[in-house]
């Protein structure tokens, strides 16, 4: 890798839907569940988190369009 963090989507381990939590978890170095936590309280509270996560679903690339050989 060439050191700089990229958010993706991940694909394999912490990817239950499309990636979206699992690669944003990565990129912040926390545990996947915490993502998830606050992104379904943001849907239940908020509302937005269903149209946001589809928007990251289609925006972010998969972690091996990024890293080739992942």
């Amino acid at each position: 890798m060439d050191g700089q963090k990229k958010l993706y989507r991940t694909e394999y381990g912490a990817a239950m839907l499309c990636g979206v939590c699992g690669g944003i978890a990565e990129y912040f170095g926390i545990d996947p569940s915490i993502v998830r936590l606050l992104w379904a309280a943001l849907t239940l509270f908020g509302g937005a988190g269903i149209l946001l996560y589809i928007i990251a679903a289609i925006i972010l690339p998969k972690k091996s369009q990024i890293y080739p050989g992942y």
